[in-house]
């Protein structure tokens, strides 16, 4: 007992001994870069061109084969989304076995196996790899397109059509691949109900004879195997897959716009704008400039830490997220920048977005910022390379884009290689805020407003791409509602009708400043319409208007001037103490969105009257007036702050705008049926 003591102890002082030697106040040096060793894939051609990739990998008893056949894009014009039908009816049964039989194996060995257009794939147990392997080049070489699971693929896919046709993302993502490709481009069309309505079984049969062939198609199979006996089951299963001459194709090139500008398309369902800042690029894997288009890709955009998602959704808090994307492509790569916002601020999120792009052109990146996202990469690098899947793709892409056979095995070196100036250089090249498309699809009447403020011009689409006018900035006035409604309205919100017809004289004092110079305003009113409205400066009154009921006159800076005729009749039109009784007579010219609320809009003369519609209450009035030289000049008055003055509501906060000037008057006191005579309009 004593001995286990004694050791104890000195285990414990040998502890204490060491970690008293370690300095904890500096950091640790960081260990050398992972070395990354993928393996040599197995890889052997068949005589029909299939290009065949094994990766053995005993982890788990399982394997997988993916067919990729990678033919160059082609248009399908008049039957756009023949092809994807033709992948859709793949695997409903072959020659040899029915549908249900074909699917009753699938499950009972537990596997997974799906056809699409461009290939197939399928797994399971290794012990089942044989057999599931066997349906699969079964279901590929000798498919039977059917009458009816034809006619079922054509309903089934006008159905989807149907459900997605107020679908505000599903037109957003549309449009935005017909205007950056271009219509007439494979990556531009797209499936719709005409093209679908076209498509014939005999287009499904010919698709398939014409592309689905072994020329051009990699397989690749990876996990638990043995290369000798899947080399030889490969040769059996597929050798007999005929090839076939693929129709040449030349691709159009998606060109930029020369400025950048707004492309808008309008969506009455829409409750958020989709917007896509988006330009093409031409970036390919392996390219020299690669590695640092992906660091500048993930410094702006590419999650919850970078500078998009920081300023639109953690700083300004206008969406739930925001990126961006650069997609590398032999024929057609993009940049896109996007964000789905509220549409109250459709415009500044705009703003927002191009002031990120534009600061990683012309400004460098931080070093920190820099290393942080080599870090991400190299981190995720390392891990992805751990899974046996992600070896068989690296093996696949050297094939496609004819890389380095060393390519993934100096991507870590390659990524920390990459300089500021490197990052900075690969900005101006890929993120061409100066000449990109904004694509913006949303709610017209909620959103237009403040785009058109922006430096941008903008050009209007339907949302199947197609060039058409700017959309009705007014919404449909409801079967009934007139002017003479909408003032009742508003005398039953701001107290009813037997409390307005009560006030017969009203006084309102008002303050507001100048330049720094303090104003008040006096006006009185005595029914029907008398009226009077004078301004002081430090207790002088330096301008006053007066209407007695028959006559009137303006003084201003001593001089006076009696109205003239046409100033009397519109005196005398106007119904005091509230204008809102005579604008009855007015005409219910609209219903007009701004900021998010809808207004009734009452047209009365030459002023027209907003009237909040969820309130009642009018928020403002804008006439219209001449200007000594004859032109017409619109002059706001806005109303709010509305509080109860003997069970009346009265606006304590009035905004007059003339010419530059935005006088803010603040009502001080109010007093109804006291402090006016007849003196007061003499």
């Amino acid at each position: 007992m004593k001995t286990k003591i004694l050791s104890l102890v000195a285990l414990f002082l040998t502890t204490v001994a060491i970690n008293a030697q370690i300095d904890r106040s500096t950091m640790p040096k960081p260990g050398p870069d992972p070395v990354v060793k993928l393996g040599k894939p197995i890889k052997f051609t068949l005589d029909n061109g299939l290009k065949v990739i094994m990766v053995e990998n005993h982890k788990l008893p399982r394997v997988s084969a993916n067919l990729s056949i990678d033919n160059k894009p082609y248009l399908e014009g008049d039957i756009a989304g023949v092809s994807g039908m033709m992948g859709s009816l793949l695997g409903r049964g072959t020659k040899s076995i029915s549908k249900d039989e074909f699917n009753e194996k699938v499950d009972f060995y537990g596997a997974n196996i799906s056809f699409f257009s461009s290939g197939a794939f399928g797994s399971s147990l290794t012990k089942y790899f044989p057999e599931i392997l066997g349906l699969m080049a079964d279901g590929m070489q000798n498919p039977v397109f059917s009458k009816e699971e034809f006619d079922k693929e054509v309903q089934i896919t006008l159905d989807n059509l149907k459900s997605n046709e107020k679908s505000v993302t599903s037109a957003a993502r549309r449009v935005e691949n017909v205007l950056t490709y271009g219509r007439n481009h494979p990556f531009g069309e797209f499936t719709s109900k005409e093209s679908v309505e076209k498509i014939t079984l005999e287009d499904v049969i010919n698709n398939y004879n014409t592309y689905y062939k072994p020329n051009n198609a990699y397989l690749v199979i990876e996990g638990d195997i043995d290369p000798k006996a899947t080399k030889a089951l490969v040769k059996d299963l597929f050798s007999g897959w005929q090839k076939g001459e693929i129709p040449a194709y030349e691709i159009p090139e998606a060109k930029n716009v020369a400025n950048t500008e707004i492309n808008f398309v309008n969506m009455d369902n829409a409750v958020q704008s989709e917007i896509a800042i988006i330009n093409n690029v031409d970036l390919t894997l392996g390219d020299d400039d690669y590695y640092a288009a992906l660091l500048a890709n993930n410094i702006l955009g590419g999650g919850g830490t970078a500078r998009l998602f920081m300023n639109l959704r953690e700083d300004k808090g206008y969406t739930y997220g925001s990126y961006s994307s650069l997609r590398q492509n032999r024929y057609a790569g993009t940049f896109r920048a996007t964000a789905s916002v509220r549409n109250m601020v459709t415009d500044s999120s705009v703003v927002e977005l191009q002031k990120e792009i534009n600061k990683m052109r012309y400004k460098k990146v931080s070093a920190e910022e820099l290393e942080n996202s080599k870090e991400e990469y190299i981190g995720g690098f390392v891990m992805d390379v751990q899974k046996p899947r992600t070896v068989a793709n690296f093996a696949l892409n050297i094939e496609r884009y004819n890389l380095p056979e060393d390519f993934y095995e100096n991507y870590i070196k390659n990524i920390k290689a990459v300089t500021l100036d490197d990052v900075q250089n690969a900005a101006i090249k890929y993120f061409r805020g100066d000449q990109a498309r904004i694509v913006i699809t949303g709610k017209g009447i909620d959103v237009l407003k403040n785009l058109e403020n922006t430096d941008y011009v903008i050009k209007y689409f339907d949302k199947e791409g197609n060039p058409t006018v700017k959309p009705p900035m007014t919404l449909p006035i409801p079967a009934g509602m007139t002017a003479e409604s909408v003032v009742d309205k508003y005398i039953e919100a701001i107290g009813g009708k037997d409390k307005v017809d009560a006030i017969k004289t009203t006084m309102i004092v008002s303050n507001a400043t100048i330049q720094g110079t303090p104003l008040v305003m006096t006006m009185k009113s005595s029914a029907p319409n008398k009226t009077l409205q004078e301004i002081a400066v430090m207790g002088n009154v330096m301008q006053k208007s007066v209407f007695n009921g028959e006559t009137g006159y303006q003084s201003a800076r001593g001089q006076k001037m009696d109205m003239q005729q046409a100033q009397i009749d519109e005196a005398k039109a106007n119904l005091v103490p509230f204008s809102d009784m005579a604008y009855k007579k007015g005409t219910l010219d609209r219903i007009e969105p701004i900021d998010g609320v809808n207004y009734y809009v009452v047209q009365f003369n030459d002023t027209e009257v907003f009237y909040d519609m969820k309130t009642g209450l009018k928020a403002k009035e804008v006439k219209t007036v001449k200007t000594p030289d004859g032109k017409e000049v619109k002059v706001p008055t806005t109303f709010g702050n509305y509080k109860a003055v003997n069970g009346v509501l009265f606006p304590y906060s009035v905004g007059i705008k003339s010419g530059p000037m935005d006088l803010n008057f603040e009502v001080k006191e109010i007093k109804v049926n006291e402090g006016v005579t007849d003196a007061d309009f003499e």
